[in-house]
Parts: structure tokens; C-alpha cells; sequence
């Protein structure tokens, strides 16, 4: 039997994700079936499973593009130099979703996959994980403007981490559900706030 590429091996694998991925976005992740899958990759299960164990595997392996991807854009923006006002942070990051949740946009799929890992042990640590590695990259960032001392020595960083961080799935829900929100307002929001509170610090003059 002739060797198979690497190459020949990645497309199978990336074949199978994205009618995996279309699956989930029509019928959603819970009732999306593995025959469903098979049906429209247009190959046997053998084929399939050769590639994945299981749905939850699928579904890892999907939900990986979008947030490897965020994930990758959102530590090199919390590492510039200069540092980027908190507005500034908040309104790339928002276009960044914009541009995930499109019609046909991987990150529609968050949400379910928040929900699925209130059932599912498996699936849960492999969403915990990445949302607190999203996390920890805004702990970083606020750490960095202390260490600038752009904000207090005092300041508790993890808290205020953690803050920030819960802004961003605000936005995505806003805007898959009402939507009606723009990164442009939500760093209009930030700067509205931060005209009396402590994120003045943070944001653009």
C-alpha cells in the first residue's frame, strides 16, 4: 500500500473539520449526529474515526482553530510596545470576534460550547483551559501597566484581570444574539467609563 503524505493527511483532517464545522453552525453541536458528520464530508465513518475518536474530539479540534487563533492575536497585542490603551485593546480584539462570527464564522459556536461543559467533564477542561489562558493574557496586560507604572503597585491585577476578561464574552453574545454592537462602541463604552473611574488609567487620553 503506498505511503500517505502529510500533506494528504492534513487535508483529510481539515475536510472532516469543516463539514464537521458547518454541521455544528446549521443544527448546532448537540444535534449534530456523527452520521451527520459522515454525511457531509462524504466519508465512511472508518475514514472518519481514523482521523477522530469522537465527536468530542471533533469538537476540541474545531473550537482549537478559532481560539489558537484569537488566542495567538490577542498575546501579540498585549505585547506591544508601546503598550495599547485599554479602548484600544477592547475595540481590535471586538473586530477580531467580528471577523470569527460571521455567518459562516467559527465562533458562533462559543456559546454552545460554553454550555456543553456544564455536562461535560471531557469538554469542560478543554474549555476552561483555554478561557483561562485567555484570562491570564489580560492579567498580564494590567500587570504590565503597573510595571510601567501606569497603574499603582497596589493595584490587584488578578482582579482586575478577570474584570476586563469578562467583557469580551459580553460582546460575542451581544452580538450573535441582539446584534446590534460594534467594536467601535465598545471602546467608546470604555472610554465613557472611564472618564470617572480608575480605567482612565488604562484607557487613551
Amino acid at each position: 500500500m503506498p505511503r500517505v503524505s502529510p500533506e494528504h493527511l492534513e487535508r483529510r483532517r481539515r475536510q472532516i473539520m469543516d463539514a464537521a464545522r458547518t454541521c455544528f453552525i446549521r443544527k448546532g453541536i448537540h444535534e449534530t449526529s456523527m452520521q451527520d458528520v459522515f454525511a457531509e464530508s462524504g466519508l465512511s465513518a472508518g475514514a472518519v474515526y481514523r482521523y477522530f475518536k469522537s465527536k468530542n474530539e471533533i469538537i476540541e479540534a474545531v473550537m482549537s482553530t478559532v481560539i489558537g487563533d484569537l488566542q495567538t492575536f490577542f498575546v501579540d497585542l498585549a505585547e506591544r510596545d508601546p503598550l495599547p490603551p485599554l479602548d484600544e485593546m477592547v475595540e481590535q480584539l471586538a473586530s477580531k470576534i467580528v471577523n470569527l462570527s460571521g455567518e459562516d464564522g467559527p465562533l458562533r459556536l462559543a456559546p454552545q460550547a460554553w454550555g456543553l461543559t456544564m455536562h461535560d467533564a471531557e469538554l469542560g477542561r478543554y474549555v476552561r483551559d483555554n478561557i483561562r489562558a485567555l484570562r491570564e493574557t489580560w492579567m498580564r496586560y494590567v500587570r504590565r501597566h503597573v510595571e510601567a507604572g501606569l497603574l499603582p503597585p497596589e493595584t490587584d491585577v488578578e482582579a482586575a484581570g478577570k474584570t476586563i476578561f469578562g467583557l469580551m464574552p459580553g460582546f460575542v453574545l451581544q452580538r450573535l444574539i441582539l446584534e446590534d454592537v460594534t467594536p467601535d462602541e465598545l471602546r467608546r463604552g470604555v472610554r465613557t467609563l472611564a472618564r470617572d473611574s480608575m480605567l482612565t488609567l488604562l484607557a487613551s487620553p
